[in-house]
């Protein structure tokens, strides 16, 4: 622990004196109790509205304990500042009746939270119970305060909060007139609302119901812990119902439109959470007449980064029937994507081409995304990050949806072909994504054109890794759309000369495919073998492998299996 600067030690010590001055004014005035007043019924509200009616009285082994610690402050802290005499002096000062006192200890856990390197133990936070159900409105002030660095420093276990019971006086002090405290109090329940078991703690004893209310503060400080401490809360699905229940969702899609851009992206961060359950998509889009995707199609163009971003992940989450798909084309949400595509935040070109995808799953959205600007922009993304396997992924199923007959010529004319050729070669694109390359590719090529096309832009590095995914059957989907493309390239003679460089491997993947138990694996090799035969060299060496050896066993058993279906066929006419 570092020793105090002489500031800091001349205000402790002005302070010092200043209770000083008050103890010995309390002595020898206590007990003055206005009991008329103190039976009045305004003084029957929740203890933080509640202030003392009278002078309070200062035990003399609190004035001793009081006087002790200032020295100890005086001193520059020259014992541990979280030793066992400092804690049973902190304890006695906290929940002393005097608010001097209370105010001596909450001001000490303010000046230690600043450079605290350890963890406060659980028997402060007993001390905190006492001070957050102070009456005294500055000693909430400093231990609200104090309490909220220890949080945001990790210098408080915020389970250990919720077992000492602090959670029952941080509500309390939702409800406090004082603008410091309420923002302090939403503060410490957005740090607490990060752990699972706290927010379940904190909606269980009814916090939802305050926060709500402060979401609404004319206090931007006090809306923005607010909001930000019910984002925090939907991270639980039984809180989101919960939410739910309680009106949230108007008045969080109404919080879009605040000024404040803190406040709009919590607020379209709690509905994206929200939205990843089907079930409250009726309820949310009930809000006004299609107004929560109406505002979100206006935040995609936010200068702020951030909320574009939660805005496109928000109309992602809600995209999941019909009537939003279809909405959000026919509200001309292309028009808003387009310039997201060429954004220089990655992670909202992400989130731009994974919403364009599911858009483009629903056949009356075709059209609308069929634009030369929108397959151009793709192209570009894609020939940019070809090495991301998100990008790459989606930007390949939404050029499959896409890919209509009347559509590939316009497919053609963009860079699409060209990225999803050389995110083939990358080494980060693999399993998943790679798969949906692969396929987008032989939906491709069932058009001639499209052959033709990527014919032309293949080299032999490409064919070599599509012979060797082939080879791959244990990855059935994979291995099957990759010998699909190959059959459908053997037509061409200058693809059949790029082939006999690897004709071994090509003769490897043709007999697993003839010996494979899906019929369809066995008729794909068998067309392939046929095609691949018109070329002479191909067919020498298959005329000695072992290829031929098999197919003379499969066509004997076809002669065997033949005849025995004829005598099998016999007897039942007869």
């Amino acid at each position: 622990m570092g020793q105090l600067c002489t500031k800091c030690v001349q205000l402790l010590y002005d302070f010092a004196v200043s209770v000083k001055t008050l103890l010995s004014g309390v002595l020898r005035d206590i007990r003055e109790c206005l009991a008329e007043i103190a039976d009045c019924p305004c003084l029957k509200r929740k203890n933080v509205e509640m202030r003392w009616l009278y002078k309070p009285v200062l035990h003399p082994y609190e004035e001793e304990t009081a006087q002790d610690f200032l020295q100890h402050i005086e001193r520059g802290f020259e014992m541990s500042s979280l030793g066992k005499i400092s804690l049973e002096a902190l304890k006695t000062l906290a929940f002393s009746d005097h608010p001097g006192l209370q105010m001596l200890a909450a001001l000490y856990y303010l000046h230690i939270s600043q450079d605290l390197n350890i963890q406060l133990s659980q028997e402060h936070l007993e001390t905190y119970y006492a001070l957050l159900k102070s009456n005294d409105l500055e000693v909430q002030q400093i231990s609200s305060l104090s309490l909220l660095s220890f949080l945001l420093e990790g210098n408080v276990t915020k389970e250990h909060v919720i077992e000492m019971d602090l959670l029952e006086p941080i509500l309390e002090l939702l409800e406090s007139d004082d603008i410091n405290i309420q923002g302090n109090s939403c503060a410490c329940l957005m740090m607490l609302a990060d752990s699972e078991a706290c927010r379940n703690a904190i909606a269980a004893a009814g916090g939802t119901i305050p926060l709500l209310s402060l979401s609404k503060s004319h206090d931007i400080g006090v809306q923005q812990n607010a909001v930000q401490a019910i984002f925090n809360l939907t991270g639980s699905e039984w809180i989101q119902r919960v939410l739910v229940r309680q009106s949230a969702l108007p008045i969080l899609t109404h919080l879009l439109e605040s000024p404040d851009t803190e406040v709009q992206y919590y607020s379209c961060a709690a509905l994206s959470n929200v939205a990843t359950n089907s079930q409250h998509h009726k309820a949310m889009l009930h809000v006004g007449d299609r107004f929560l995707l109406q505002t979100l199609l206006s935040l995609l163009s936010s200068g702020v980064n951030k909320i574009s971003n939660q805005a496109c992940i928000c109309l992602r989450n809600l995209a999941t029937n019909e009537f939003v798909l279809t909405s959000l084309v026919a509200m001309q949400i292309q028009s808003r994507l387009l310039p997201l595509l060429t954004f220089s935040s990655k992670e909202i070109q992400q989130n731009s081409v994974i919403l364009l995808q599911i858009l483009s799953q629903h056949p009356g959205n075709q059209d609308a995304l069929m634009s030369n600007e929108m397959l151009q922009a793709l192209g570009e993304l894609l020939l940019t990050w070809r090495t991301d396997p998100v990008i790459v992924g989606h930007m390949a199923c939404l050029l499959k949806n896409l890919s209509l007959s009347k559509n590939i010529q316009k497919i053609l004319e963009s860079p699409c072909i060209k990225g999803l050729l050389q995110a083939i070669h990358s080494a980060h694109v693999l399993d998943d994504s790679l798969f949906y390359v692969i396929s987008c590719l032989a939906e491709l090529v069932k058009h001639e054109g499209a052959t033709v096309h990527i014919v032309a832009l293949m080299d032999e590095p490409w064919i070599n890794h599509l012979v060797k995914l082939a080879n791959q059957v244990e990855q059935t989907e994979l291995s099957f759309q990759a010998a699909f493309m190959i059959k459908h390239f053997v037509r061409h003679e200058e693809v059949v000369t790029l082939l006999k460089t690897h004709m071994n491997q090509v003769q490897q993947y043709l007999m697993k495919y003839l010996i494979h138990r899906e019929i369809r694996f066995q008729h794909l090799g068998i067309t392939t073998l046929c095609a691949l035969q018109k070329d002479p060299d191909f067919l020498a060496a298959f005329s000695s492998s072992e290829l031929k050896k098999h197919l003379d066993e499969i066509c004997q058993q076809t002669e065997i299996m033949q005849e025995l279906l004829s005598v099998a066929i016999g007897h039942m006419e007869a």
